[in-house]
């Protein structure tokens, strides 16, 4: 079984996905984020390095889901290939911030990418408002995020809204997080857990369809 957690930076994906893994005894995979070579400059210059960083994380997701075919187990992902593209390199296209030149390469590559790669079994999508996510990436501190835009980050909220509701055609279920302390609430946990039961074994089920 393949497990998607997907949501805006600030979300709480990295933190859900770790206890998530370790409740289920499923295997983490989590993105390069802290790896990219490209992640400094992207933000302090998004116009010069979209194209260079969107690629260098298409290339490392495509990795990963090879990997994920061939596994025999469980594997919960904390962002799928999938958001890369319809989230965040569309993000940067409707902003002007990747010329139709590269939006095009990117997403022919995608397009042969695509047809290789099977979809989660279920994508858990973590929904933040601006504010919430606002707070969360001050609490957590990461250089490179200090200078981020509130205008950008409100910009993939939209995306990520447009993706789940209108664009995903597979299996999600939502999480409304704002008022969830996950990590520290052991009630709100369990509120999770209660939710992906219903959807991965039939308990009462809330799912999402698209």
């Amino acid at each position: 079984m393949y497990i998607a957690v997907a949501g805006n930076i600030g979300a709480g994906k990295t933190t859900l996905t770790k206890m998530l893994s370790r409740y289920y005894g499923w295997e983490p995979r989590f993105e390069s984020v802290g790896f990219n070579p490209y992640l400094d400059d992207y933000y302090k210059d998004i116009p010069r390095w979209s194209f260079c960083l969107e690629t260098y994380f298409l290339k490392e997701r495509f990795k990963d889901m090879l990997a994920i075919e061939q596994a025999t187990h469980t594997i919960i992902q904390d962002r799928s290939l999938y958001e890369g593209v319809y989230v965040f390199v569309t993000n940067n296209y409707r902003r002007g911030d990747l010329s139709e030149r590269d939006y095009t390469t990117y997403m022919e590559l995608f397009g042969h990418i695509k047809r290789l790669l099977r979809m989660p079994d279920l994508m858990i999508y973590l929904r933040k408002s601006v504010p919430s996510l606002i707070a969360q990436i001050q609490k957590r501190g990461r250089d490179y995020e200090q200078t981020m835009q509130i205008d950008y980050l409100r910009d993939l909220n939209d995306r990520y809204e447009d993706f789940i509701f209108h664009q995903y055609e597979g299996k999600v279920l939502v999480i409304e997080s704002d008022a969830l302390d996950f990590e520290n609430n052991a009630t709100d946990f369990r509120q999770v857990i209660n939710k992906i039961d219903a959807e991965l074994f039939g308990l009462f089920s809330q799912q999402c369809w698209k």
